[in-house]
């Protein structure tokens, strides 16, 4: 458990280092006097969701298998099937 513990810090760690993470939140600092505050609010958002994907993958690559990631992708796909065939048996 606390090799797991320990992994999942390194990620979250990696994610928010990461060269494209910190160039975003370098260009977003550097520019913020420059945009309106729709403009900002779309950059905080785009970097936001840009570290939570890329902290969710590290993390998941961190505590699964690649065979237990295939595994949960699978799935994932077999439920989104499931949902499309609901919401076209109930148009």
């Amino acid at each position: 458990m606390i090799s797991t513990a320990l992994a999942i810090q390194s990620a979250t760690q990696d994610a928010v280092m990461d060269n494209s993470v910190m160039s975003m939140a370098s260009a977003m600092y550097h520019s913020k006097n420059e945009m309106t505050e729709e403009e900002f609010a779309k950059a905080l958002f785009i970097y936001s969701t840009h570290l939570s994907a890329l902290t969710a993958t590290l993390v998941t690559s961190a505590c699964l298998t690649e065979s237990q990631i295939n595994e949960m992708i699978d799935t994932i796909k077999e439920f989104d099937s499931i949902g499309k065939d609901i919401t076209n048996g109930n148009e």
